[in-house]
């Protein structure tokens, strides 16, 4: 039986606790959702690679906030499957949304996974089932983890006051 998550941080926007985001989607996967078995790959990409992705793939135009590949064999017993997840989205939605882009990360993160589980988001029903799910999870991971500390640049000022932590500069 595996348990097995990989994340991997492919783009340079925003500093992200990688740890911190597959001990909280191990978390999601093994506790909330009762998966013993899981194969999981989260990568974080910008919008140029995610607009790759989505049109070489998907054949849709432009980038996107999650894309899904679900590997999961037709017994549902091993969860498996790759996530891809744009941090520019994450970014703009945090804004209209008004909330933050850890939280919009780790929303994408739990919407991939409940994709891997059998959820559909295709017709409105759906996706009304779906996003109270995805809301309720994504307030419990919060409540537990603290969602803000996936940003390592607050991490960053809070231990160096004086530093910048913008990397290019």
């Amino acid at each position: 039986m595996t348990a097995s998550i990989v994340i991997r941080n492919q783009q340079r926007r925003q500093r992200v606790d990688t740890r911190l985001l597959r001990r909280l989607t191990h978390r999601l996967v093994r506790d909330y959702l009762r998966r013993e078995a899981f194969d999981l790959a989260v990568y974080l990409v910008d919008a140029r690679k995610m607009t790759v992705i989505n049109e070489t793939y998907l054949q849709h135009e432009g980038s996107t906030d999650v894309i899904t590949f679900d590997y999961t064999e037709p017994d549902r017993r091993t969860l498996a499957g790759e996530l891809f997840v744009c941090l520019d989205e994450a970014l703009i939605q945090a804004a209209r949304f008004h909330t933050t882009w850890p939280s919009e990360l780790t929303r994408y993160v739990v919407h991939g996974i409940l994709h891997l589980c059998g959820h559909d988001d295709h017709d409105p029903a759906a996706r009304r089932v779906m996003k109270r799910h995805e809301s309720r999870l994504l307030r419990r991971l919060d409540e537990e983890f603290g969602l803000q500390h996936l940003d390592l640049s607050t991490k960053d000022r809070q231990l160096h006051p004086g530093r910048s932590s913008n990397p290019l500069r």
